[in-house]
């Protein structure tokens, strides 16, 4: 029998790096823009065509390469950021594993034109599937030029899975901040198909914050700082107040990186505790400073997940500085004592005799002496007059309602209860109503006959880069559904009008929540984006818990509801209705 075991080829291997690194022009981007700052660059351009699937360029102004180094930065595992395997427990540099240049040279076509500043001449080096194509002295500035084009050209079903423009350049923006706000006074601009979306010059870290996310959020940043032994944290929080229902403003980083952490998110709500909205998160940009020998951020090839040596200890000292923060700038619930008007509470001395009060009462006062008998008969029984006779008449819509209306109830806001033959139902009345709009949805893509109504004040929104990049993938089938939503550019939209059956009050609210719910969205069928924009509106427009619903209402809920081609079910899979059978309810009672 022949020997099966064989070493791969270096252009298979780093291929099969890519699939780890390189998972989308988001990640060319992340890598380029990391190594321009490890490269001592006070300057980074970003230019994208076509959402990076055609070329990513990257431009820096840092060391540049010298013509062996050039060569050597394609190879695997070639890194200038570690010596030894102890250099891995104290990472200060962003990437460092030597496999992402390789990675792209593997599944795309590289340029690369670099100089060092005491070199005449730079290097130009073209390379495409792993292979070197060429290699020539050329003209250069110093620092790095990055060009990757064709992304995935050698691999069509990677590129195939690739998303929309408009997702993809949603993830580069999103990688783009990662850097631009951990690094405040490198000058960042990001450019796609010739359009500027960001300009960015340096800055402190509050004016760097503004840039990114606009001018507005300046007024509701609250700083935050803390030093301890373990950990030092600084940064800002959001005032409750401009908490908004989508994610977008919430960022943590620990030693200048990026990184996503569920656990510590959650002492940061927790020190918002009763002062924020159940369904509202703050916005917060918080900055972790650490020995890096205390963290792990091997955990993940993205790096995105780190590991914290003593991470309880951290989420109470976060927790304390963010209500330590929201508490020194009074935005907590206080009882204000300056007030005029305060009731003056005495302070007895040991010898003050202490005596019940006394309340003085006349037995024989009678508040109906000296008035007439018959005026107080007629006062009390008014529909008793003749001119108020058929008064019963007024009332007759709400006392002929449906028979099966006054057998309904309402519990805690939440459920409709209704007795049926066999038993008990139990409704939920958000889901129900986010099913019967979403079935309604369905049938206007289908029918292509949205009912809009136009609002009287159309409502200009502006929204982060990208949220407006999402708002963009949505808005051809939100016309299709009934909204009417312009593109005004700037990373604003203008709201015109809504489908008839949802308010066009709050059309901010509304239209963030359904941004949050499309983003976030999974386990969708071959219907794709339309299903998505569906699901997405009648989620965020769906009736709420903790509404009081009236006898009719819930009524109409329920025959809409039973009207649906699937109401045991939302368009999620979650449960609907629940019905107690008789005998389960005959059980609770026995004795």
């Amino acid at each position: 029998m022949s020997d099966i075991i064989h070493v791969l080829s270096d252009a298979v291997a780093n291929q099969i790096a890519a699939g780890e690194v390189i998972q989308r022009p988001a990640s060319v981007v992340k890598e380029l823009m990391e190594n321009a700052v490890d490269a001592g660059a006070t300057s980074i351009r970003v230019i994208v065509k076509d959402a990076g699937k055609t070329v990513i360029q990257v431009v820096d102004n840092g060391c540049g390469m010298s013509e062996k180094d050039a060569g050597l930065c394609f190879e695997r595992h070639a890194t200038s950021k570690i010596t030894s395997a102890d250099d891995l427990f104290s990472i200060q540099t962003r990437g460092f594993r030597g496999e992402a240049l390789a990675s792209m040279a593997a599944v795309s076509e590289v340029s690369l034109k670099t100089r060092r500043p005491e070199d005449e001449l730079g290097t130009h080096i073209r390379m495409a599937g792993s292979q070197l194509e060429s290699m020539e002295p050329v003209q250069a500035p110093e620092g790095s030029n990055f060009q990757v084009k064709n992304l995935f050209f050698n691999i069509p079903a990677r590129r195939k899975f690739l998303k929309s423009d408009q997702t993809e350049l949603r993830h580069i923006i999103n990688e783009f901040n990662h850097v631009a706000l951990t690094h405040p006074k490198i000058e960042c601009s990001l450019i796609h198909n010739e359009s500027e979306i960001f300009s960015l010059s340096p800055s402190n870290l509050r004016k760097r914050i503004s840039g990114v996310f606009g001018k507005s959020v300046n007024s509701y940043l609250i700083p935050l700082e803390s030093e301890t032994s373990l950990i030092t944290i600084t940064g800002f929080i959001g005032k409750p107040e401009y908490a908004r229902r989508t994610y977008g403003e919430q960022f943590f980083f620990v030693n200048k990186r990026y990184i996503k952490h569920p656990y510590f998110h959650k002492a940061v709500m927790n020190g918002y505790d009763q002062i924020l909205a159940a369904d509202h998160i703050p916005s917060y940009f918080i900055y972790f400073e650490t020995d890096p020998s205390k963290i792990d951020v091997n955990i993940h090839p993205s790096k995105t997940e780190v590991k914290f040596e003593d991470e309880r200890s951290i989420w109470q000292i976060l927790l304390a500085s963010v209500k330590k923060a929201i508490g020194k700038n009074n935005l907590s619930p206080t009882l204000d004592f300056d007030k005029e008007g305060i009731i003056d509470i005495p302070v007895l001395s040991k010898n003050t005799e202490v005596r019940q009060p006394a309340i003085d009462t006349n037995p024989a006062f009678n508040p109906f002496e000296g008035e007439n008998l018959y005026e107080r008969e007629k006062r009390a029984t008014p529909y008793l007059d003749e001119r108020f006779e058929g008064w019963e008449q007024l009332f007759e819509p709400a006392l002929g309602a449906p028979e099966s209306t006054r057998n309904i109830m309402q519990v805690k806001n939440k459920y409709i209860l209704l007795p049926v033959k066999s038993g008990l139902m139990l409704v939920d009345q958000r889901k129900a109503h986010e099913r019967i709009i979403y079935e309604r949805m369905l049938s206007a893509l289908e029918n292509q006959q949205p009912l809009a109504q136009q609002s009287l004040f159309p409502e200009t929104i502006t929204l982060s880069a990208s949220d407006y990049q999402v708002c963009l993938e949505m808005l051809g089938n939100l016309v299709q559904l009934g909204f009417d939503i312009r593109d005004f550019g700037n990373n604003s939209v203008v709201v015109h009008g809504f489908p008839s059956d949802m308010k066009p009050a709050g059309a901010g609210d509304t239209l963030e929540l359904m941004i949050e719910q499309f983003k976030t969205l999974k386990g969708l069928s071959e219907k794709g984006n339309a299903e998505r924009v569906s699901r997405a509106a009648a989620q965020a427009s769906a009736v709420n818990y903790g509404k009081q619903l009236t006898d009719i209402e819930m009524q109409e809920i329920i025959d809409q509801l039973f009207a649906c081609e699937n109401p045991n079910y939302t368009p999620s899979g979650k449960l609907i209705v629940k019905i107690i059978e008789l005998e389960e309810l005959d059980s609770f009672f026995k004795e």
